[in-house]
């Protein structure tokens, strides 16, 4: 686990680096297996023939494959972020609100790597995205 942000901007870069090539690593694995499990889910399907539409014993296989093509996209997304934090780390604008300008809080950058505006505005990008 990476510690706290510093707090002087200096650190902030090296910081970043390492806490979101971690968080990458782990969304790469997550997806990764993800996509194995949705590989197994569908080879289980083929030589069923089950009417899992009407089995009173639980979910349905449609159901499961779609919550989990939706978890799947959900990290895929998050990853999208990631990729996004580290552009801005190279281009030196990470930590910095998109909107304002102003240092995203350390703690905000702690809690949400990937933040891309102070605290004062994540409900104007949120609300416009």
């Amino acid at each position: 686990m990476v510690s706290a942000p510093p707090a002087e901007p200096d650190g902030l870069a090296a910081w970043a680096e390492v806490r979101l090539a971690d968080e990458r690593r782990v969304l790469l694995a997550r997806v990764d297996a993800m996509e194995g499990d949705m590989g197994a889910l569908v080879a289980a399907s083929v030589d069923s023939n089950a009417d899992d539409e009407h089995d009173p014993e639980g979910q349905t296989i449609a159901y499961e494959r779609s919550q989990l093509g939706a978890l799947t996209e959900q990290a895929r997304q998050h990853l999208a972020e990631v990729d996004a934090a580290v552009a801005r780390v190279a281009a030196g604008t990470y930590g910095a609100c998109e909107v304002c300008g102003v240092a995203i809080d350390p703690d905000r950058l702690d809690a949400r790597p990937t933040a891309r505006t102070c605290i004062a505005h994540a409900p104007v990008v949120r609300r416009g995205s």
